[in-house]
């Protein structure tokens, strides 16, 4: 889980400690869309690319945006919306996503949550032999919290026309007691 607190809080009836009902009012934030795919000048990063500390700064940048204490990060790669009629192995196969060697870099800007528009926020094939390592340091060591599978196809081709990669976020849970996750109605008010 997160906060120090045992999976074996999470049975079958749900989570004792830490459910998604606690963070029913805490998803408003600030927002930065990072287009890591448009930055690369591609559709969609190939599966497997591992992006990096290196391109988040370059793509910050690159936009005007400075990454700040308590923002959630929205990284788009492409692959929601090139995959749409065609899903294959969208769901547990290969996906570009977030390198383990950008913890450091999740963690020294203090970011408050991350979301993808791929099915885990973080590169499959994993780079080290271990199922979802960044999900083990950055969601349960550091409690961040993952936003997965988000659509970010008009909120890319917006801020890309605009220029302005910052927004009020909201993105509250479903207030289930001791569900481990839950959907969510993001909402980016530029």
């Amino acid at each position: 889980m997160y906060n120090g607190f045992d999976a074996g809080h999470v049975t079958a009836g749900g989570a004792a400690r830490c459910g998604i009902e606690v963070l029913r009012t805490s998803f408003v934030m600030r927002g930065v869309l990072l287009d890591v795919a448009r930055h690369h000048g591609v559709d969609c990063l190939k599966p497997g690319y591992a992006i990096t500390a290196d391109d988040l700064d370059a793509r910050a940048s690159a936009q005007g945006v400075e990454i700040r204490t308590g923002d959630a990060i929205i990284v788009r790669t492409g692959m929601t919306e090139t995959r749409r009629g065609d899903w294959g192995d969208y769901n547990g196969g290969p996906a570009p996503g977030l390198s383990l060697h950008t913890a450091p870099w999740l963690h020294a800007h203090d970011i408050a949550a991350i979301a993808t528009d791929t099915w885990g926020c973080e590169v499959r094939p994993n780079e080290i032999d271990l199922f979802q390592p960044l999900h083990v340091v950055a969601l349960v060591n550091m409690g961040i919290p993952f936003g997965e599978i988000w659509d970010l196809q008009a909120i890319g081709a917006d801020c890309a026309q605009d220029g302005t990669y910052e927004f009020m976020l909201s993105a509250a849970p479903l207030p289930i007691t001791g569900a481990a996750g839950s959907p969510l109605n993001a909402l980016a008010i530029k």
